[in-house]
């Protein structure tokens, strides 16, 4: 076993050396951290592996539950966003599923800001409503609104900024409203990172990634992971990941570890190329809002050190969109964000889903809407490929 890589304790007492150094002699002072490729681990003797399953020693037992190479990533996340101890899981999705299913019974409410990721809206709209648990979407800006539904609530599920608008919240005071009511708190922060954005230090209770999207920043993995005090993760991993199955798996473990060693210098130059094309937009006559953070003066800034390099801009009505995007030469159309490609996703085209329609009307997203994630290629290249594309939009 690689004992800088300590499985968890059975339970909310996990040791105080789960945040040591990763690099010790049972992984030969290797400067890449190895990939623990195997299902399960082996005892040699029976009173050691009754000692495991007793709990009285720690060791790993078999990779859906604990595995080095995860259990790495899972506490360098936790490290880098200030907590305790951490959950990888399959997708990011997975991550908010397990985490919400494991603080809410049937009859409970969820509390959620309007303007969130268009999948958490239909986990919380169509899968909690089978279970019996309520939601209700509040206006964040509105503390009335949100003191009055945090009464009586379980969960307060938040993102700064939030998803398609980019609108901020003031994550601070929203954790403070939730805490005098006994409310946990959840924030998606996969868009500022942790070194953009540092929820727990600011009063919020768990802190989720899609470690899909910058963390692992190479758009070859697909994962999520939830960081938190040990309690509270010991609770997901009691009461929800044993059963959801959806593990994350040793090699995509490692890639995020790749990926997460430069982090630092990929994120500075996505949100140098973010906002340069933020600013070069917002002076185009063909554009008639953009919309990125660092055009607010919204409280919810205070909390960001740093911008990530996606936001949205709005074309004006006689720009066609199909012509717009079609005439892109170097920028890509498709999903999901972090890597090194920069892409757009059309509104109008996300409105074609029946599903997601219904999330984005909620949102009161317009169709002319369009997001773009800036990569890690030329910002020169990336402006004259958009002048170019509106130039020929023009109806």
């Amino acid at each position: 076993m690689n004992k800088s890589i300590p499985p968890r304790e059975f339970g909310p007492s996990a040791m105080p050396d789960d945040l040591i150094s990763p690099v010790d002699e049972a992984a030969f002072n290797a400067v890449s951290p190895p990939i623990f490729q195997t299902s399960l681990f082996t005892y040699d003797s029976y009173e050691a592996m009754e000692d495991v399953f007793a709990g009285r020693s720690r060791n790993y037992i078999y990779s859906r539950g604990d595995n080095p190479t995860v259990r790495e990533f899972e506490l360098l996340t936790a490290r880098l966003e200030g907590t305790e101890d951490g959950r990888g899981f399959s997708s990011g999705t997975a991550a908010i599923t397990a985490t919400i299913l494991a603080f809410v019974e049937a009859g409970d409410r969820v509390v959620a800001v309007k303007h969130l990721y268009n999948d958490v809206y239909r986990l919380l709209v169509k899968l909690m409503s089978r279970f019996g648990v309520a939601v209700d979407f509040v206006d964040p800006s509105d503390h009335d609104e949100v003191r009055a539904a945090l009464r009586g609530a379980k969960l307060l599920y938040l993102e700064n900024p939030t998803s398609m608008v980019f609108e901020l919240q003031d994550i601070e005071a929203l954790a403070a409203m939730a805490r005098e009511e006994g409310v946990v708190s959840i924030i998606d922060n996969s868009w500022a990172t942790p070194l953009y954005q540092k929820p727990i230090s600011h009063g919020v209770d768990i802190v989720i990634h899609a470690a899909s999207k910058y963390l692992g920043g190479h758009s070859d993995t697909v994962a999520g992971v939830v960081v938190g005090p040990r309690e509270l993760i010991a609770k997901i991993n009691s009461s929800t990941y044993p059963y959801i199955g959806a593990k994350l798996s040793p090699f995509e473990a490692w890639l995020l570890l790749r990926g997460m060693r430069t982090l630092r210098v990929r994120l500075k130059e996505h949100m140098n190329s973010g906002l340069l094309l933020a600013k070069q937009l917002r002076a185009h006559e063909d554009i008639a809002l953009v919309r990125h953070p660092a055009f607010s003066d919204h409280p919810g800034a205070k909390t960001l050190t740093g911008y990530g390099g996606l936001f949205a801009f709005d074309v004006n009505p006689d720009i066609d969109i199909a012509r717009f995007v079609n005439g892109l030469r170097h920028i890509r159309l498709g999903v999901s964000w972090g890597g090194p490609e920069t892409l757009v996703v059309p509104a109008k085209a996300a409105l074609q889903i029946p599903d997601r329609a219904t999330s984005f009307i909620h949102f009161g997203v317009s169709p002319q809407t369009i997001r773009i994630t800036a990569g890690l290629e030329d910002p020169d290249m990336l402006w004259t490929d958009i002048q170019q594309a509106l130039e020929t939009a023009r109806l």
